[in-house]
């Protein structure tokens, strides 16, 4: 995943950051060396979507991370970032620790099984989804086309005794705006069943609990107990707009099943192989539609900000926007599976973004907002102390050359498996390609986007070759018979000037022009049909990596006292890179080190299946913001390299349709 740059520059060598004190007034210091750490591991976090917002629940039962009423708004439920900044928690009274947690198969629901002393007890939660309802009038948000369903704006959790008897608590403490207020609650109506809690800001919505329960208020705590049964089954929901919660079992019963169909359904449209990977690959589908912002067709990096790259360190970036790289990585992945109707959503994002011919980002808030100032929250403790928190990326602004390469590859696989370009397209398209050519030979902060010199990044130039080359294709299916001309000229020029320059005398493609650096973004050269694959300099290229650029056989993204990056300290391997790998040895024919290398992968998901942005080779240890959608579409992309290659399917262009010959 890219590097995220901060607003006010890296702290140096030697020069650690103060930690301050958390927002629950205490200090947490340094992470002690022993015993066991407060926060979960991010590995052990559930994510829930409802496709317009998201959250994360720890094995305590505790939504830990979750801001309202956007993905990229402030936070309602914060302790993710600091202990003591938020939470929402049911389960069994004194048991923290479940026997087994899972989604239901081919959903985002999950179901947490508890046991206690005395009984069993099993919650399952999700962000409900049910029928379109902006039926009367139009909605203020969505600009996409309506489908058949659409968030209602509730995070649903039901409880049910399946044995013995057990003691339940709810406990909802929300801290809004990041934890910089606290939540005040107060009855609503004439019961005990319903509390709300108003937004003292525009930003953050009113929050109302709608419960089975006889709920309490203290102090900024809303709090239900009660006694279960076997048999026995309550609800718990949790709603951010006027839209009515379940009121009753039977309709919180009918909500999760309408929730479970949607999922169910929408997976469904894709095309899986009969393989013991298909679960791997149908979690990361999911997880990537889970990502996507329904509203406008925006698809998320990640759900968090501030989870550490490295423990304790001071990489840790904002992810809650949309990297149009990433995004178009993503729609790859997609296809790949045959899920390619979020594409047209994306596009229509791209279509907004570029009006008026304004030239694209690299990247956009989720509702196609151009700035997205940074700036940091020292009142937060951070996970295991890692500080900065940032909120924000001042990375909006930087020159990035491969973003040009990176849309117009997506839109022409897009438009191959229609056999025709969509004619509002054109005009951004052209304008994408025109800039690849006027600036392609310049240098930029490149794909991981280093904080230090611009440079003459290879994957830059190649990214700029694709722009140019994808360009002239879909000139061709446009008619534009002059333009492709033209751009293919271009084209072979770029192709030229990197075969000559991005290569040093062993024959390997390195990270900048007159360097002999390695880096793993060099292994698109074959993925992205640059050369093909039985080409000496490809073959040299991709096995350099994997000895030389490789930690306990983990890529890197490239070695940190090699590249002036502008940050101190080390990072993980990033994972991403690795699945890359994986894909490149398929190329090469090496498909045997492929298996193994993904195989081992995929040992390093989550109990969930689910990926953080890296994972430490030694301890297997997931870093970094979480989950994300640049590891999630290269595990799709490899682990259909490593399918089609055994079925002996492996030709043309690497990223097909899963539909497609």
């Amino acid at each position: 995943m890219p590097q995220r740059v901060a607003a006010d520059g890296p702290l140096g060598h030697g020069q650690p950051r103060p930690r301050p004190g958390s927002v629950s007034g205490m200090d947490y210091g340094p992470e002690p060396t022993e015993g066991r750490s407060t926060f979960p591991s991010i590995a052990e976090y559930a994510f829930l979507s409802d496709c317009e917002t998201n959250a994360l629940v720890a094995p305590s039962g505790s939504v830990e991370w979750m801001c309202l009423p956007r993905p990229d708004s402030p936070s309602v439920f914060s302790a993710i970032l600091d202990r003591g900044a938020g939470s929402f928690r049911v389960g069994p009274y004194g048991v923290r620790v479940p026997v087994a947690r899972r989604y239901l198969p081919g959903t985002l629901i999950l179901e947490t099984t508890w046991q206690t002393s005395t009984g069993w007890l099993q919650v399952r939660d999700a962000m409900v989804m049910g029928p379109w309802h902006n039926v009367a009038e139009r909605s203020q948000t969505h600009r996409r086309t309506p489908t058949d369903d659409d968030s209602e704006h509730v995070l649903l959790r039901t409880v049910k005794c399946v044995s013995g008897a057990v003691d339940l608590e709810v406990v909802c403490e929300p801290m809004p705006d990041y934890a910089r207020h606290e939540g005040h609650w107060q009855y609503d109506g004439e019961g005990y069943s319903s509390v709300v809690s108003p937004s003292l800001d525009a930003r953050n919505p009113d929050l109302r609990i709608t419960s089975s329960l006889r709920l309490g208020i203290e102090g900024r705590r809303a709090h239900g107990r009660t006694r279960m049964s076997k048999g026995d089954a309550h609800f718990v929901a949790m709603s951010w707009s006027p839209l009515p919660a379940p009121d009753g079992w039977r309709e919180a019963a009918d909500a999760m099943w309408r929730t479970e169909q949607f999922w169910r359904d929408w997976i469904t449209q894709g095309s899986f192989p009969d393989h013991p990977w298909r679960n791997y690959l149908q979690r990361s589908a999911l997880t990537l539609k889970g990502l996507t912002y329904a509203p406008t067709g925006a698809l998320l990096a990640a759900a968090t900000t501030s989870l550490p790259e490295t423990p304790g360190g001071e990489r840790n970036w904002d992810y809650r926007y949309a990297w149009i790289r990433d995004s178009t990585f993503a729609l790859w992945g997609l296809y790949t599976l045959g899920l390619d109707r979020e594409a047209n959503d994306f596009f229509a994002f791209i279509h907004d973004a570029c009006r008026d011919n304004k030239e694209l980002q690299i990247m956009y808030g989720v509702g196609g907002e151009e700035r997205l100032e940074e700036f940091e929250l020292p009142h937060l403790s951070g996970y295991e102390g890692a500080q900065p928190v940032r909120v924000g990326n001042a990375a909006y602004d930087q020159r990035q050359h491969d973003v040009w390469g990176a849309v117009l590859d997506s839109v022409y696989l897009h438009a191959k498996s229609r056999e025709q370009l969509p004619e509002s397209l054109w005009p951004i398209l052209k304008q994408q390609v025109e800039e690849a050519a006027k600036h392609w030979h310049l240098p930029d902060r490149g794909i991981w986007e280093v904080r230090g010199e611009m440079q003459h990044f290879t994957s830059s130039k190649l990214m700029c070759w694709v722009a140019m080359d994808r360009g002239a294709r879909l000139a061709r299916m446009y008619d534009e018979h002059d333009f492709a001309e033209q751009w293919q000229k271009l084209a072979d020029e770029i192709h030229a000037d990197v075969c000559a320059k991005g290569v040093d005398e062993r024959g390997v493609f390195v990270q900048r022009y007159g360097s002999d650096a390695l880096d793993a973004s060099l292994l698109l050269v074959p993925l992205l049909r640059f050369l093909p694959p039985d080409d000496e300099r490809v073959r040299a290229t991709v096995l350099a990596i994997a000895d030389e650029l490789t930690e306990e056989g983990l890529v890197l993204r490239y070695r940190v006292e090699e590249t002036d990056d502008g940050f101190a300290g080390e990072e993980g391997t990033f994972t991403i890179c690795s699945f890359w790998l994986v894909s490149a040895l398929v190329e090469i024919g090496e498909l045997e080190q492929a298996q193994r290398l993904c195989e081992r992968l995929l040992s390093f998901a989550s109990s969930l299946d689910l990926y953080a942005e890296e994972i430490d080779p030694r301890s297997g240890r997931h870093l970094g913001n979480f989950p994300q959608a640049f590891t999630h579409l290269a595990l799709i992309n490899a682990v259909m390299h490593v399918i089609r290659a055994e079925e002996g399917l492996v030709d043309g262009h690497y990223f097909e349709a899963a539909n497609q010959s």
